[in-house]
């Protein structure tokens, strides 16, 4: 008996239904359909072009990811004469973070479009935002920069950028906890190591340490996430020190 791979998608079933889901996320008619089914093409499917190069929504995922911080960059440049690079570079990033991606990606039901072989139980977060900056790729291709800069200002800056809330926003309690300690000369220390639990999934704990006490533990599914969860503990705990040093 021969076995055949499942394919794990609620890919339309037919490429006007398609055409209707992109029209209604777009807000505009895609000219050439295949470029937006590409942005949602996982390399599971192990698909190639005809001079057989691989075939899924990386590349557009680099291209997108270029538009998207071009047009957000022009956006803040705008709205914030008074901002320096500094200042600039860092409402930017809060902008554009992974986090935010994730979640616009989520807000516009883009995982169903996605097709794979993989269970979508077995992917992460970040194949949310992956296909958001695939689709802002795709929107450049087919309509070009009008027209990308026209979705982004629609779906990400009307809705989501506010200058004054973005101030307020913290990327990263792991970078606030090293720059107040490095600035006090407070020695610190992240303690990482595989917790050997019973959960499916493997997870890592972390023992942040400032100076000579335990400031805070945490364990997640990764390394980076232990850290920060430790770390956003820390901040909590030393918020009022950390706010007027």
């Amino acid at each position: 008996m021969k076995l055949t791979s499942k394919i794990f998608n609620s890919h339309p079933n037919s490429d006007g239904d398609f055409f209707l889901g992109m029209k209604r996320i777009l807000g505009f008619k895609p000219k050439s359909i295949d470029i937006y089914k590409k942005a949602f093409l996982h390399r599971s499917m192990n698909q190639k072009d005809s001079s057989g190069n691989p075939m899924n929504y990386e590349r557009l995922e680099f291209l997108g990811d270029s538009m998207l911080g071009t047009i957000i960059s022009r956006h803040l440049y705008n709205e914030v004469p008074e901002g320096d690079e500094g200042y600039l570079t860092k409402m930017r990033s809060k902008v554009v973070s992974r986090k935010h991606l994730n979640e616009l990606g989520k807000d516009l039901g883009l995982l169903k479009y996605v097709e794979s072989r993989i269970p979508k139980s077995h992917f992460g977060e970040n194949i949310h935002g992956n296909v958001f900056e695939a689709l802002i790729g795709a929107i450049y291709l087919d309509r070009g920069y009008k027209y990308c800069e026209k979705f982004i200002h629609d779906r990400v800056i009307e809705p989501y950028v506010d200058i004054e809330q973005l101030e307020g926003k913290v990327i990263s309690y792991k970078s606030l906890v090293i720059e107040w300690c490095q600035k006090q000369k407070k020695p610190f220390n992240y303690l990482v190591y595989e917790d050997t639990g019973n959960d499916e999934l493997k997870h890592f704990a972390v023992k942040l340490t400032i100076g000579d006490r335990i400031m805070a533990k945490a364990r997640a599914t990764s390394k980076k996430k232990a850290e920060e969860k430790a770390s956003k503990r820390a901040y909590f705990a030393l918020q009022n020190k950390m706010e007027n040093s």
